[in-house]
């Protein structure tokens, strides 16, 4: 670390900490920040989009940090409702990322800016709006400075009404990602029309997501379509939002071809990727290709690399689960949470393999395909420049609010959808 970073750093360690992480780590020497803050860096560098890496597992935490710091890039931890909500199958959650990451954070002595994202927070009806009210500001409390409200199960006059009356309940400070068309690969693919009427909305009532989610053609966990992310559709959509100043977010990135990943960096206006089965797969020592995406054998099941991730008795009783409850190929995510302490038990130099396993693929993915290297002093830049942890929105009010009223957003948006694809669970 450079004499001027160094000095930058501890500038925006003093000021560019929200509220809640100063009140949480008093004492604590991690730049733990707004995802305005890693938006607003990678928008600087110009055709670059970090990881958003789900912390699934401890390991995967750890070797993303290591690979930020490496890199010298701003990062995203996150994880999804589906992942470390209620029902949660990882023991990571909402409520103990943060406390994760800044004990990771301090004890590496990382000096990058991190985001701690709470991802697919789903609003599928309206006992999930009503918990909302409650369990959205206890995310924060607990440390969440970036937060995805999904409603994108729902009609796009449902989706529309519910992150209007959740975004009461999030910070000012905080970053925003809104979703329009659910991630299901090829089928229900998002239209330039629902993504404009959904922030248009937003906009009229004074909410200005700083990220959008599309199903654009990729889906989440292990992919089995060679077509994945449709980089034209993203580009299409992305530039009519363009005068509401909103970055993507690229959902389901395990499994795309760097190509396809590098493409998504500089034909389009996406800040923010995220991966998840692939650093749980990699971090586990499973066969995956140079893309992250599994291996599977004739029936189904993960091939384990000898030698690699966790030690072959672990693994052997993971399978041994796995068959007990049935779960094969993407299911085996629920293994995350009953084998967590199995993990953490193994020997240091088990351990020690996993998290470098993470660290060289998201260094790869940071520094070769997203172009996010050198990213922090970006971030801290964005800090000092503005005085503090609220960097404010990008964009202004100019659609009329009085116009906007909920007679009208049922009745226009009724009229936007397409095909909504397939239903089911398509949650990660």
């Amino acid at each position: 670390m450079s004499s001027t970073y160094a000095q930058d750093f501890e500038k925006a360690l003093q000021i560019g900490r929200p509220p809640n992480i100063t009140r949480l780590f008093p004492n604590s020497k991690a730049l733990i920040v707004s995802g305005k803050v890693i938006d607003r860096a990678m928008l600087a560098k110009g055709q670059a989009m970090t990881i958003a890496a789900n912390g699934r597992n401890h390991f995967v935490i750890r070797g993303a940090l290591k690979a930020a710091q490496r890199a010298n890039a701003a990062i995203i931890l996150e994880i999804a409702k589906s992942e470390g909500g209620r029902s949660a199958y990882c023991a990571t959650n909402y409520w103990n990322l943060a406390r994760q990451a800044d004990q990771v954070i301090n004890e590496l002595g990382i000096t990058v800016p991190v985001a701690i994202h709470a991802d697919h927070y789903a609003v599928k009806n309206l006992q999930d709006l009503e918990d909302a009210k409650i369990e959205v500001p206890s995310m924060f409390e607990a440390g969440i400075t970036s937060i995805a409200i999904d409603a994108s199960h729902q009609p796009d006059p449902d989706n529309l009404l519910a992150s209007l009356a959740i975004n009461p309940y999030i910070p000012s400070w905080a970053c925003l990602e809104t979703e329009v068309g659910e991630i299901k690969g090829s089928e229900g693919l998002s239209t330039a029309k629902e993504a404009l009427f959904l922030i248009q909305g937003l906009n009229a009532h004074g909410v200005f997501p700083d990220w959008i989610a599309l199903n654009n053609g990729t889906a989440h966990g292990i992919q089995t379509a060679d077509q994945g992310i449709q980089v034209e559709l993203t580009a299409e959509i992305h530039e009519a939002l363009k005068p509401y100043k909103v970055s993507g977010a690229q959902h389901g990135t395990s499994g795309n071809t760097s190509e396809r990943l590098m493409r998504i960096a500089k034909e389009t206006n996406t800040t923010k990727a995220n991966v998840a089965t692939a650093l749980q797969m990699i971090s586990w020592g499973v066969k995956v290709d140079k893309f992250g995406n599994a291996e599977l054998d004739g029936e189904g099941n993960l091939k384990k690399l000898p030698g690699q991730g966790v030690t072959e008795q672990v693994w052997d009783q993971m399978m041994a689960y796995a068959q007990e409850k049935g779960l094969k190929g993407g299911n085996t995510k629920k293994l995350n949470l009953p084998f967590e302490n199995v993990m953490l038990a193994q020997p240091a130099s088990v351990r020690h393999r996993m998290v470098e396993a993470v660290e060289e693929f998201v260094y790869e993915l940071i520094a070769d395909v997203f172009n996010a290297q050198d990213t922090a002093p970006l971030g801290v830049e964005a800090i000092l420049q503005t005085g503090g942890f609220d960097l404010g929105a990008k964009a202004e009010r100019t659609e009329d609010p009085e116009k906007w009223t909920e007679e009208y957003i049922r009745q226009t948006g009724a009229s936007v959808g397409g095909d909504k694809g397939p239903k089911g669970d398509f949650d990660d």
